[in-house]
């Protein structure tokens, strides 16, 4: 056994007593620590071997594009556009761009820098806080959850694409088998119902377009309840859905090397696809009354705090941030590259492309408006899947010249878009798993993900997949990531410290770091989450899809998924406190909210400088007050 000495720091406000951060710790002679329960591997992650080990993009371009191709998905498409529209149009861009700049810019960048910085997952990345290891898995456990469902959506999206080169388009007619009065869809049926339902005893049911109906009843299959189960899954959208899978494992089978050239693709084919369409938009007739319904404000709504609320969740999930997915792309960077610059270019870039969506989607369903025959614009739009399964290609079907061209472009545009946001997704998983397993291959971790998720995914293509669908997002990704995001803002913000990461950035980029993003970290961002928490728990109501109550056990599964993601911290907190080296139970718990020996940049060389370099600096002040500290952390 040998004895070294050990210096934790802690310059953030917890812990700041004056008293000198020096502790021995007991190094066994293979370099593990003992009653920490973590091997070499986990302990010398940062030395000399893993350098050779660990993948880099082969260009930094290759990082940007990926980032794009990640933030920028189905949510600017079709959630943006509804979003917008249902929380007052125009007005909405106003609370949308102050969120952006005060909490989805901050934490972008935040996520990038320290991915990068230490060139660890979004597991492994809470070295710098053991006590929080519970927050990356919690986050890890939420996107393996939503890249389920995602790639169910892509199947429904593969099965749109494939009925998109049949002429007449599938949707655009009615069948005789619907159980309803139905509305085709095509341009020269716009009034015709089918034969089944006009009896004169059924005068209270409304038409529905045949667009909607073939989504609900030859797509999904859908039942009314699940009280008696979810049903059988589709064969039909099984295929799509083992499709999206197997392009989703032939992209990442070979990490960053094989992604990273799949990301220009990915990232710039959409916005050529996108183009195409808004300029056929902008071109038909009753597209501007669609674009003026769109950004048209209605400033009643700038002061409701629903749409404040509506403005958070959707920069949230847009830019895919408290998930895992920035840092785990960043940890894959070289040391210094300049995430200052792409933060900024993402960030930017994916609210215009919400923007391009919300003319496009508008545009066409301004058209659609024009050619049934009213002024009510609201009335063709459904939200959520509706708007890309119903709305848009009912208005498709309406185009007098090729409606199949643009029918295949949309849906296309979708599955890349699904795509390359799922391999951000699936890859978060892949290097949470590989950084805590080394020997654990790429390819064999990405299949065994693949097989998995597949099986689960199966649930969303039955008759009741929808339902499920709704209950695993709201309780699985929603309620997860948005404690866990504010979790993490405290961890990094006040317990490793704002100053500490200041002072990491400049030493890794050379840069100083402004007031801007010093108070955002500290204070802004983590103050509007946490009220955007309390917010969304005195408001909370019953999950309900299509205004329809679920059965109480399905209540019980979602409370048990919410559960497990957020029970991962204090259980994580607790086995850090008891697997810390330190005598007493208050050196345990101190000593688990400090970083691990290792922390820092990968390379040894580096590390070593930057111990020396942040040692002196961070060395809380002797007889130093709370206020004083709180100060320090926050101004530097």
């Amino acid at each position: 056994m040998e004895t070294v000495n050990q210096n934790h720091q802690n310059p953030g406000f917890i812990g700041d007593d004056g008293r000198s951060t020096a502790s021995t710790v007991v190094i066994s002679s293979n370099g593990s620590m003992p009653g920490t329960g973590l091997d070499n591997a986990e302990q010398e992650s940062g030395t000399a071997k893993l350098p050779e080990e660990r993948a880099t993009w082969g260009k930094g371009v290759e990082f940007l594009m990926s980032c794009i191709a990640m933030s920028v998905g189905l949510g600017n498409v079709w959630r943006f556009p509804f979003t917008a529209l249902d929380n007052g149009g125009g007005a909405f861009l106003i609370p949308y761009l102050i969120v952006l700049f005060l909490i989805g810019k901050p934490i972008y960048y935040l996520e990038m820098v320290i991915g990068q910085f230490s060139s660890r997952g979004s597991v492994k990345v809470f070295d710098l806080c053991p006590a929080m290891k519970g927050v990356g898995i919690g986050q890890v456990v939420s996107i393996s959850m939503v890249t389920t469902y995602y790639v169910a959506i892509m199947g429904i999206t593969l099965r749109y694409l494939y009925e998109s080169f049949r002429s007449p388009l599938p949707w655009s007619e009615c069948r005789s088998e619907w159980e309803a009065k139905c509305v085709a869809s095509s341009l020269g049926n716009t009034s015709k119902l089918s034969n089944n339902r006009m009896d004169m005893d059924m005068p209270q049911q409304q038409p529905v377009a045949s667009a909607e109906l073939y989504f609900l009843k030859e797509v999904l299959h859908e039942k009314p309840d699940i009280i008696d189960g979810i049903g059988l899954p589709n064969w039909e959208l099984v295929i799509g859905l083992f499709v999206a899978w197997l392009c989703v494992f032939l992209i990442i089978r070979r990490g960053v090397k094989s992604s990273g050239k799949a990301s220009y693709f990915l990232a710039i084919f959409p916005y050529v696809i996108m183009g195409v369409l808004l300029i056929r938009a902008v071109t038909l007739p009753g597209a501007a009354d669609g674009i003026l319904y769109f950004i048209k404000p209605q400033w009643g709504k700038i002061l409701d705090p629903k749409v404040w609320y509506a403005a958070v969740t959707q920069c949230f999930y847009s830019l895919s941030v408290c998930f895992g997915n920035i840092i785990m792309y960043s940890s894959f960077n070289k040391f210094g590259h300049n995430v200052h610059r792409d933060a900024a270019i993402v960030t930017g870039l994916d609210t215009v492309t919400s923007l391009l969506a919300g003319f496009t989607i508008f545009g066409i369903l301004g058209h659609l408006a024009h050619e049934i025959g009213t002024d009510d614009i609201g009335s063709v739009v459904k939200g959520g899947a509706g708007l890309a399964f119903i709305s848009y290609p009912d208005a498709i079907a309406k185009f007098k010249q090729l409606p199949q061209i643009f029918s295949v472009l949309f849906f296309l545009m979708l599955f890349v878009l699904g795509i390359g946001s799922n391999i951000a997704m699936t890859s978060c998983s892949v290097t949470a798993i590989r950084d805590r397993f080394p020997h654990f291959k790429q390819w064999q971790c990405s299949l065994f993900i693949a097989i998995i998720s597949f099986a689960i995914g199966l649930m969303y293509i039955t008759p009741g997949g929808q339902y499920m669908l709704t209950l695993v997002d709201f309780f699985g990704a929603s309620m997860i990531a948005l404690v866990l995001g504010i979790a993490e803002l405290y961890t990094i913000g006040w317990i490793y410290g704002t100053d500490r990461l200041c002072k990491d950035i400049e030493f890794m980029l050379g840069r100083k770091v402004g007031l801007y993003w010093r108070l955002c970290w500290s204070i802004i961002t983590p103050l509007i989450m946490t009220v955007i928490l309390i917010y969304f728990y005195a408001t909370y109501e019953p999950l309900a899809y299509n205004d329809k109550i679920y059965p109480s056990w399905a209540y019980s599964i979602g409370w048990t998924i919410t559960a497990f993601g957020i029970l991962q911290l204090p259980a994580w907190m607790i086995v850090a406190i008891v697997r810390d080296p330190g005598k007493t139970f208050s050196e345990k718990i101190s000593g688990a909210f400090k970083p691990y020996r290792n922390w820092g940049p990968l390379d040894p060389l580096l590390r070593e400088q930057y111990h020396k370099e942040i040692e002196n600096e961070l060395t809380p002040k002797r007889g130093q007050g709370v206020w004083a500290a709180i100060k320090q952390n926050i101004f530097g």
